[in-house]
């Protein structure tokens, strides 16, 4: 393949979490990191400041493990899919793109936002916390969260014989959450879910 670096010899990599999507930083890459990376499946990267190669988290420690490469229709942009170590930014953030432009509104939405539930739920597992629901689930036990999913897939049923859109978005939001109880309850991450629907996408 054929990649079009600029006069400095350099094309820019984006770098993304491979489990959520998140853009985690954005670095430049000459032809040698670019190798470099394709053999140690580790990112390597070309600093246009110091004017030569590292490899992200050599002294920090907050690696990157390469799972996917791809680049653009011109040929002029890297992106790699990596599993992140720590932290991506220098400043200790998990991602540089930690600064938000105001445009008047709220997202409505955030593609993480199973991950993050999911976070939260093994984190309150970890660290209970008085009056906390979840921490009633998971100190009841297996088969009071295996009611509690029956219970919500039976209300999922009900939204949508009901033809109420709305309400059936939030019956299945409060299913999710207790599949996250459960996965965690199980110590099943989210990730195995993924990879078995992968899988069976490639057989469909």
């Amino acid at each position: 393949m054929e990649f079009k670096f600029n006069e400095e010899g350099l094309i820019p990599a984006i770098v993304q979490d491979y489990k959520t999507g998140e853009v985690l930083m954005l670095a430049y890459m000459n032809e040698e990191a670019l190798q470099k990376t394709k053999e140690t499946k580790s990112s390597w990267f070309y600093s246009r400041s110091r004017q030569e190669l590292w490899k992200k988290g050599a002294t920090s420690g907050n690696t990157q493990t390469v799972k996917n490469m791809s680049y653009d229709c011109d040929q002029d942009t890297i992106l790699l899919q990596v599993e992140q170590i720590g932290a991506a930014c220098h400043t200790g953030e998990r991602s540089c793109f930690y600064r938000d432009i105001d445009l008047g509104e709220e997202p409505a939405f955030s593609r993480e936002v199973v991950h993050h539930v999911y976070k939260a739920v093994k984190d309150r597992r970890d660290n209970p916390k008085e009056g906390s629901y979840t921490n009633y689930l998971f100190d009841e036990g297996i088969d009071k969260i295996l009611k509690k999913v029956g219970e919500e897939s039976s209300e999922v049923i009900i939204g949508a014989k009901n033809n109420d859109n709305e309400n059936l978005a939030m019956e299945i939001a409060d299913l999710t959450y207790h599949i996250l109880v459960l996965l965690a309850e199980k110590d099943l991450p989210v990730e195995r879910v993924k990879e078995e629907l992968t899988k069976r996408m490639k057989g469909d």
